[in-house]
């Protein structure tokens, strides 16, 4: 596959990579506030969603520079969606 077509897929896997991230520590957040130990609840959280980031991140690093780049623009991305859903939620 091109270069382009790499990086035509790093963007929406880095935009899915980071609904798993950010979307779940928004998760992890309104279901720790309630939990008897929190701390659990945070520190699992933590390390299972940066696994799926880092290993997403890890192949499209593989393939290059510039997929890293598209797929982290893409975790960025996700990251200013997830934002504006939160607010709009409330």
């Amino acid at each position: 596959m091109t270069e382009i077509g790499h990086i035509a897929e790093a963007v929406p896997a880095g935009v899915v990579l980071g609904a798993v991230f950010f979307g779940g520590l928004w998760w992890t957040v309104s279901r720790a506030l309630t939990a008897a130990v929190p701390a659990v609840w945070f520190g699992l959280s933590a390390l299972l969603r940066m696994a799926i980031v880092l290993t997403g991140l890890y192949c499209f690093a593989r393939l290059g520079l510039p997929s890293l780049i598209a797929c982290l623009c893409g975790v960025l991305a996700a990251r200013g969606a997830v934002r504006h859903l939160i607010r709009a939620v409330g």
